[in-house]
């Protein structure tokens, strides 16, 4: 998807969302493996050319995919043990390790300890006999200019992190807090191990990624990415780089991010991210955005800009402060920062999540450099959303809702009677299906792109929501079981991409990549 189809909506398409951690598998989570496979051969036969997934770097506290502890490293959780085995990097005996009961929650705490067996016993099995090429494919990607921005302050940062039984940074030692550079040189040498190990995973997650990136594009299938406008506190970069952050002189922030009270919160939503000192990216010429959106742009063929009203104007919440009502709109980076991505960048195939308290500012930043915004049903059916299946324009993505929204069916279930006889007089259909007569809305919508959760086109209810807002845990863990996806559901999708004459997969829209190609594309 350029960024001149982009702007001019391009062709009709439809497209699924789904995390790939909520793939089924054995592992107790979706990974990059066998499953995410057959999902893409599922996907393309019922006509989808777009598969939306949320941020891929690793998770901290809350296992949110928001709340990276890296903008730049993949998550190792996704690393799929059976692709290692398949390239010898794992003897198959090893599969055995961390194997957990397939079901339909990640139990994050036990996937980590069982994935970290079988990527140290990967990692050992690599050191004494390392397949033919995937010795001289590791060295490549360590060296490659792509990682000399981020791989050795990320592997630092996990090993001592671990060292310091996964406390945040701010109590580590102070001289490693504070990156005096002696006491970073200590560590780095006596944590040599622990440092190639993870540089290891990074290697294991990147190749995979580019081999499944590959094969969706294969099948037709362009990726549409996901970047948070926000990092984790706890992160690599906050650590590396405190003077880009608000922080006092001992690295805790003086400001956090979130948003005012809106539809899903009355006291508006805490986040607790670190702020940007947006003069500093300014007068660096914002080479840090523009590498973090270029590293994106490697991973997916679209980046949907998480949060992009934050560019505009961000809520400013004082540090400490329990809720977000406290806060007050900051001014943000605006034009300057998107002139300095399309100068660097050239066309910019982006999405801008234009969701919440969106003012004339923020249509104004969008507008000038030709992004679509987002337009969600779920917020359709009360005159004036400019939600409508009927006010969506062309150059826009509509969806059923998002990874924010209850399902479909959980949504409808919840609205007062005489809202659900509203949606049902405009989608027709009855109440047990209604995730169909949203899709439907969507798919014939003016939008040029409409793409929905996984979760509505299986008709499932408020059990399978991926994320309700504001709530501190229970989130990101869903995942669909094999039995759920049906013959019937990919026949049916692919008679609603034919009927709302949207455009089905092109494989001939891509170049053939093998994975040589990958490699390269890794290596620089």
């Amino acid at each position: 998807m350029s960024d001149s189809r982009v702007r001019d909506g391009g062709p009709r398409r439809a497209g699924l969302l789904l995390h790939p951690t909520s793939l089924p598998g054995r592992y107790g989570i979706g990974d990059l493996g066998p499953t995410a496979s057959a999902f893409l051969a599922w996907a393309a036969d019922a006509g989808q050319a777009i598969w939306q997934v949320l941020p891929l770097g690793p998770t901290g506290m809350g296992d949110s995919p928001y709340g990276c502890l890296s903008a730049f490293a993949g998550n190792p959780l996704l690393i799929s043990p059976e692709r290692l085995a398949e390239e010898g990097l794992l003897p198959r005996e090893a599969l055995t390790l961390g194997e957990e009961p397939p079901g339909d929650r990640v139990a994050f705490e036990a996937v980590r300890a069982g994935r970290e067996q079988i990527l140290r016993a990967s990692f050992a099995h690599f050191r004494a006999a390392p397949p033919a090429g995937i010795r001289e494919a590791f060295e490549a990607f360590v060296d490659a200019s792509e990682q000399r921005s981020w791989l050795e302050d990320w592997t630092l940062f996990s090993a001592l992190k671990a060292a310091h039984d996964g406390r945040e940074w701010t109590a580590w030692d102070e001289a490693l807090r504070d990156r005096e550079p002696g006491a970073l040189e200590s560590a780095a040498r006596r944590l040599g191990d622990e440092t190639s190990y993870h540089r290891y995973c990074q290697f294991l997650f990147f190749r995979q990624w580019a081999a499944l990136r590959a094969e969706a594009h294969r099948r037709g299938i362009s990726i549409l990415g996901d970047v948070p406008i926000y990092l984790a506190f706890d992160s690599a970069e906050v650590w590396a780089s405190r003077g880009h952050f608000e922080l006092d002189d001992t690295g805790r922030p003086l400001r956090v991010a979130g948003v005012p009270p809106d539809y899903f919160s009355r006291t508006g939503q805490l986040w607790g991210n670190p702020l940007y000192r947006w003069e500093r990216f300014a007068a660096e010429g914002f080479a840090w955005w523009i590498e973090r959106l270029r590293a994106n742009l490697r991973l997916a063929d679209v980046v949907r800009l998480d949060h992009f009203r934050g560019f505009a104007a961000y809520w400013a919440v004082p540090a400490g402060d329990s809720t977000a009502v406290g806060g007050e709109w900051v001014e943000g980076p605006g034009h300057a920062l998107f002139a300095a991505l399309r100068q660097a960048l050239g066309d910019l195939p982006l999405v801008a999540e234009d969701l919440g308290v969106i003012t004339p500012d923020v249509e104004s930043l969008r507008d000038a450099f030709g992004l679509p915004g987002m337009k969600v049903l779920q917020f359709g059916f009360s005159r004036g959303s400019g939600h409508s299946p009927h006010d969506v324009p062309r150059h826009a993505v509509v969806y059923t809702g998002t990874h924010d929204n209850d399902t479909a069916r959980g949504w409808f279930e919840n609205l007062r009677p005489a809202a659900q006889q509203r949606v049902l007089a405009y989608v027709g259909g009855a109440p047990e299906s209604i995730g169909w007569g949203l899709l439907q809305a969507a798919y014939n919508s003016p939008a040029a792109t409409a793409i929905a959760p996984l979760q509505d086109v299986l008709g499932l209810g408020s059990d399978a929501r991926m994320n309700l807002p504001g709530r501190p845990d229970g989130n990101w863990s869903w995942r669909v079981r094999a039995d759920q996806v049906s013959a019937a559901h990919r026949q049916q999708l692919a008679r609603l991409v034919d009927v709302s004459e949207r455009v089905a997969p092109d494989p001939a829209a891509y170049p053939v990549v093998r994975q040589a190609d990958a490699d390269a594309s890794l290596a620089g």
